[in-house]
């Protein structure tokens, strides 16, 4: 499987993720997600988020999870990328692929590394007032 993740405080250029995407032919399922920044937290509206992490622990959080994908589904790659740093409203945060043959599969493993993710690893955010 083929893995690739990237913690970083630039912005995700979703056009280029998209454009290095390599998928064999008995692939049929690429699903991406994009996770924006809301202009809302708990009801209050915001600028931003501040998203900070203890990086070598989010990484190797992050890897064990990528592992956990491979083992549970027929999945040829996995992407992801997430923003550190301030965030502005109507950016995004979270970018994350996933390749496999079926869509069932991509949508599952997607799911379920966000869902890890977000559980799991030390990536804490701060909403910023406007």
């Amino acid at each position: 499987m083929t893995r690739e993740l990237m913690l970083t405080l630039e912005p995700i250029d979703e056009a280029a993720w998209l454009a290095r995407r390599a998928m064999s032919l008995d692939m049929g399922a690429a699903v991406y997600f994009a996770g924006m920044v809301r202009a809302t937290e708990k009801g209050g509206a915001i600028a931003a988020i501040d998203y900070e992490a203890f990086e070598r622990m989010a990484r190797h959080q992050i890897e064990l999870l990528f592992k956990q994908v491979e083992e549970r589904w027929p999945v040829q790659s996995v992407r992801l990328a997430h923003r550190l740093g301030r965030v502005a409203a109507g950016e995004t945060a979270l970018w994350v692929e996933v390749i496999a043959p079926h869509r069932r599969e991509a949508f599952a493993a997607c799911q379920f590394l966000i869902d890890e993710m977000k559980r799991v690893t030390p990536i804490w955010k701060t909403p910023l007032a406007q």
